[in-house]
């Protein structure tokens, strides 16, 4: 599945209600369907400014398919678009799962023609948020062979527990499922009074996307899907990583810095792949750690953060160990199980996981499928095998999507990078588009996922997405070729060092000051003695 990180939007109320009613309670005598707004100011971290809105309570069922379900409360945001006669209004659908559904990212000047509005995920965000601190629990009592059979079946141990406590506590968790989620936000087209609505998202939410516009044809006007995730995609193929890297290895041999490193990255990663180091100062090196940071960094082609999660960060380590500095895989290997616990939100990550058929076919055997040492791939795919080791524990939705694509003459825009390694542009290239009779695709050369896409090439995107939204014509006239700087500012060997020698100014400074203390006593004794004699 898609993004890592969750990409923040504060709300403050001008009204009565604050911040966290919104969402948090169905109010008294609340029928399903009901939603009540009150003024409200938004900030928009993307673009950090504040903007006029409308902020709620949207009162849905907690399982459609139970006529006895009980409501439950989802918040709801809406930024008033700033010019006169808006057109239709963008629905936005973040990525993850286990990110909330805010739009943390440039609004490129969208809000002038349209409205934005932001519909709660289910399980997340608003009155019922399922946490699964028994997942987090497991991975923090495995202190070895992270990905190995025995440490996954802890993890679904640790799942299923959490699906025990949750049915105890009234959890209905077939209510909680990408279906839902998209009749969360028809209930919200209704009652906000939009005939047709404009649906924009990005990687996990381009799925919920493209379910929304199979059911609800006559809804949608027109559908922006940034790093594209057809059916089946939620697992990472480990043949497509193993294409992104002969991508970057192609690019590598055509970059100055990269190419004076090695004359050929992919045989050089599959060298050091065959002769793992073993531990650096004393730290021991995980194989299937190192691999599952280079897999979160396939995802982007630049960094856009302080970490180094992206793959020039990630080949940099690879590279560093190949000439005999492993001081980077050392300190993934040291991060990464301080990381994993808490890198997801469990509940909504498997209960939208749950609720398709990608993880759930009993005709495969996916921890063979996804494994990384056999020898046929760098890395193999670890994010996956992590996440198909887990969900065994959890309990699969009733309520499935759609598995096969549909054909569909909706409006349609898929925007996608030749390194996204999250969701490779082939497949919606391959599967999606010849079933959409109205549908483009913008292929960017050398653009990773989501984090790439949104910040760099502004004034491309820009006039990318308001072009589209305001006529249905592509113009990716201004997008340019972007090729990887291997040469990167911050990486995890740098980082290494760095700390290492922090460590060593902290242990030299104890040791001056602890001899400077005994010194001293030392003296005092000498003095006493001689007073004494």
């Amino acid at each position: 599945m898609a993004g890592l990180g969750s990409l923040l939007m504060t709300i403050s109320a001008t009204g009565v209600a604050q911040e966290k009613d919104y969402g948090s309670v169905v109010p008294a005598g609340a029928r399903a369907g009901d939603l009540t707004l009150a003024p409200c100011n938004v900030h928009l971290e993307g673009d950090n400014r504040q903007y006029a809105g409308d902020c709620g309570t949207l009162v849905v069922p907690e399982n459609r398919n139970d006529p006895g379900s009980r409501l439950i409360a989802l918040p709801v945001t809406r930024v008033n678009a700033t010019g006169k006669q808006p057109l239709e209004p963008l629905f936005w659908f973040q990525g993850g799962p286990g990110s909330p559904n805010k739009m943390g990212y440039p609004t490129d000047g969208l809000l002038e023609r349209h409205d934005l509005v932001m519909v709660g995920y289910r399980a997340l965000d608003g009155q019922v948020h399922i946490q699964c601190p028994e997942i987090s629990d497991a991975l923090r009592n495995v202190d070895k062979d992270y990905l190995g059979r025995d440490s996954l079946n802890r993890y679904a141990e640790g799942a299923k527990a959490c699906v025990n406590r949750l049915a105890v506590e009234g959890i209905d968790l077939d209510g909680y499922s990408i279906n839902q989620t998209i009749e969360d936000n028809e209930a919200a087209r209704k009652a906000l009074g939009y005939e047709r609505i404009n649906l924009f998202g990005n990687s996990y939410g381009t799925r919920v996307q493209m379910l929304y516009q199979w059911r609800h044809p006559d809804s949608i006007h027109r559908n922006v899907m940034v790093a594209v995730n057809p059916p089946g995609h939620f697992i990472f193929d480990p043949q497509s990583l193993e294409r992104i890297l002969q991508k970057y290895s192609r690019f590598c041999q055509q970059d100055a810095y990269c190419s004076s490193r090695t004359p050929d990255l992919y045989a050089t990663m599959q060298q050091v792949e065959r002769n793992m180091p073993r531990s650096w100062m004393g730290i021991d090196i995980d194989p299937d750690l190192v691999k599952f940071i280079t897999n979160i960094g396939w995802h982007e082609s630049l960094g856009t953060s302080a970490m180094p999660l992206h793959a020039p960060a990630a080949i940099d380590m690879w590279l560093d160990a190949a000439e005999g500095d492993a001081s980077g895989m050392a300190l993934v290997s040291l991060l990464a199980p301080l990381i994993l616990p808490e890198a997801f939100d469990w509940g909504h990550f498997f209960s939208m996981g749950g609720s398709v058929p990608d993880f759930n076919d009993p005709d495969r055997d996916y921890l063979a499928e996804l494994a990384t040492d056999t020898g046929d791939t760098v890395i193999g795919s670890p994010l996956s095998l992590f996440h198909a080791g887990i969900m065994p524990g959890w309990t699969v939705s009733t309520d499935q999507s759609v598995g096969e694509v549909q054909a569909s003459d909706i409006e349609t825009l898929m925007i996608g990078g030749t390194l996204d390694g999250s969701t490779p542009f082939e497949y919606a290239r391959d599967e999606l588009l010849p079933h959409l009779s109205n549908g483009h695709q913008v292929v960017i050369k050398g653009q990773g996922h989501t984090e790439t896409f949104w910040y760099s090439q502004d004034e491309a995107r820009a006039r990318l997405l308001n072009t589209y939204f305001e006529s249905g014509k592509v113009d990716d006239s201004l997008f340019v070729d972007q090729p990887p700087l291997f040469d990167v500012d911050t990486s995890w060997g740098g980082i290494a060092k760095a700390l290492l020698a922090v460590v060593i100014v902290v242990l030299s400074a104890i040791a001056l000051v602890t001899g400077l203390v005994i010194r001293k006593l030392l003296r005092n004794s000498s003095y006493r003695k001689t007073v004494e004699a």
